[in-house]
């Protein structure tokens, strides 16, 4: 009975809650005995499981698998179940009890130490290019982010960088920087390795002379980059044709295969001068036979410069025009005013060297030459108009026609005006009228003159301006010495310091009228000298002369006769008498100086 009511107090609840607590922390650590000890943020070797687009499992050996993003293994596309990675233990459970894994970090905590060592040991390393960037791609490389140059992608240029983004490659470290913690990778280098041997053995087997089929790899402004097989070479803008060559992408475009001649090489420098133009023969080869000194030909103009013109008037045969050529004018100007590139024109053979392949043409030919009739079309005396090409000091030169030039010496300007320089008179392109003084046909020149299209006023100006005339004038230049003043019918006198002075002691200004007195007249000179002073001081004086005059005492002459016709008759036979009286005495003189001069 008491054993009954014992039974019927016992706790089974407790007694199997203990019984099963004990069960379950034995369990609990034989199971964990069998686990790996990792902590969180640390970096452990896992096995690859399972791989799928979006994510890779990995065992640790804990209770769970962890799971990576696959985007973390973009640097790697082979991986496949069974790798072995490392991985970094971000956390050990999250909310849905899943382990929290990172390979990136895993790679970052120990890349900067992987970088250096592959640097060191020059090892090839796997990258993944992850974009483009300024100059070059991001590359991800051993868990950093490293700088791929353009320059390096590759030993030819790279026109289209995007192609290689989201690929994978191999590369060697060429550059650290610690301070900053930079990394350069080149994928160029590896490839140069290679080439450098494939580089001796064609180099090797060159010849000059040999023609070879390349593929344009580069084109510049001074020539174009041929690669024939692992080895550069260069045709110069000059051997591209045998004819003018101003953009070598006119003849060549990138990627064409075409074929090349080698002209040089240097095995040392791996330097190969090719040419494209060899190829084909020499222009001036095949130039017609009978093409002579002034045949007429038709050409374009394909190179400009200040001195002439470069024509090309067949395919890779030029001539020069010489500025001197393409005018009759004696004005040398530059070749650039008569003529541009592109413009098609006709010339005369004027030289032709067959041998030095060279030929001098001339425009200017297809023209009359204006000074075969100059003495008719030009005649001395005859009037023409004229353009005012340029001055000197001394006078103009103008032009009547194209390569008919004259000088209008200053002094035949103008009758009556003093002209200092030619500007004065007329400016630069304007017309004028001319009259032609001389013709020097050897040395092509005219003598011309303006103001002898009017007659010499001097003739009949003094009757004007002579001495004593009072006339009206206007200042209208003042000098050191006095005054210009323009006078009448454009006629100027000038008027000195001393002449200038006014009644009233006022200054005299440009621009004032006043009378005037003419004290000289030179019509050889053709000067005028005249004085304003004379005209207030002369009336100033008047009645002081008059009453020194009246003053004076009056003193009478005596009367003289008025000879007659009758006395200079007796006055004329008088004389007459005495001239004859006077021969003998001179006669007998002379004979007794003859005399004595013989004797002596």
């Amino acid at each position: 009975m008491a054993e009954n009511l014992s039974l019927q107090n016992f706790d089974w609840d407790a007694y199997e809650a203990q019984q099963q607590g004990t069960k379950n922390e034995e369990e609990i650590q034989k199971y964990d005995n069998t686990l790996n000890a990792i902590k969180d943020e640390e970096v452990v070797e896992g096995t690859v499981i399972s791989i799928n687009k979006r994510e890779v499992v990995v065992n640790v050996g804990y209770k769970s698998d962890g799971i990576v993003p696959a985007a973390e293994f973009r640097y790697n596309p082979d991986l496949k179940v069974g790798d072995k990675v490392e991985v970094y233990i971000q956390s050990q459970e999250d909310k849905k009890g899943q382990l929290v894994l990172s390979h990136k970090e895993a790679r970052a905590a120990q890349a900067w130490d992987r970088v250096n060592e592959a640097c060191e040991k020059q090892e090839i390393v796997t990258g993944y290019i992850k974009c483009r960037t300024k100059g070059g791609m991001i590359v991800d490389v051993l868990g950093m982010e490293a700088f791929l140059p353009g320059s390096q992608i590759d030993v030819k240029p790279i026109r289209d960088y995007d192609v290689f983004v989201g690929k994978t490659m191999e590369f060697k470290i060429v550059k650290v920087n610690p301070d900053f913690r930079n990394v350069v990778v080149s994928h160029k280098a590896l490839i140069e390795a290679e080439l450098e041997a494939q580089k001796k053995e064609i180099v090797s087997k060159l010849e000059k002379g040999q023609v070879l089929e390349g593929t344009v790899k580069n084109i510049t402004n001074y020539g174009v980059f041929i690669d024939l097989g692992g080895v550069d070479g260069l045709i110069h803008i000059t051997d591209l044709s045998w004819g003018r060559v101003n953009d070598p992408h006119e003849l060549v475009q990138l990627d064409e295969k075409i074929n090349v001649v080698i002209l040089d090489f240097d095995e040392e420098k791996k330097r190969i001068a090719l040419g494209l133009k060899q190829l084909t023969p020499h222009p001036w080869d095949a130039l017609d036979p009978n093409l002579k000194v002034g045949d007429k030909v038709h050409g374009k103009v394909v190179v400009m410069a200040d001195y002439g013109a470069f024509v090309e008037v067949a395919p890779g045969v030029e001539g020069l025009v010489h500025v001197s050529e393409m005018s009759w004018s004696q004005h040398l100007r530059s070749a650039n005013d008569f003529l541009k590139v592109g413009d098609e024109i006709d010339a005369v053979i004027l030289t032709l060297d067959r041998d030095e392949r060279k030929m001098s043409l001339g425009i200017k030919q297809l023209k009359a030459d204006p000074w075969e009739n100059i003495e008719t079309k030009y005649a001395v005396g005859s009037r023409h108009f004229a353009k005012v090409r340029n001055f000197t000091n001394f006078g103009v030169f103008a032009e009547i026609e194209e390569g008919v030039d004259g000088l209008i010496h200053i002094s035949d300007l103008s009758w009556t005006k003093k002209i200092k320089h030619p500007n004065e008179f007329t400016q630069v392109g304007a017309q004028i009228e001319v009259v032609v003084l001389d013709i020097d046909k050897e040395n092509r020149r005219l003598s011309l003159g303006h103001k002898q299209l009017e007659e010499n006023p001097w003739e009949e100006l003094e009757a004007k301006f002579g001495v004593d005339k009072v006339v009206n004038g206007k200042v209208v230049e003042m000098t050191d010495k006095g005054a210009v003043v323009m006078l009448e019918e454009g006629v100027e006198a000038f008027c000195t310091t001393r002449h200038l002075q006014k009644e009233d002691k006022s200054p005299v200004a440009v621009g004032d009228e006043l009378p005037f007195r003419v004290i000289e007249f030179n019509r050889d000179a053709k000067r005028i000298l005249v004085s304003h002073l004379r005209t207030w001081e002369e009336r100033k004086e008047a009645p002081a002369k008059a009453k020194k005059a009246a003053q004076e005492p009056q003193i009478e002459l005596p009367k003289v006769e008025k000879t007659t016709l009758g006395d200079l008759s007796v006055l004329a036979d008088l004389k007459a008498s005495m001239e004859a009286e006077e021969k003998p005495a001179k006669k007998t003189a002379a004979k007794k100086t003859t005399k004595k001069a013989e004797e002596e």
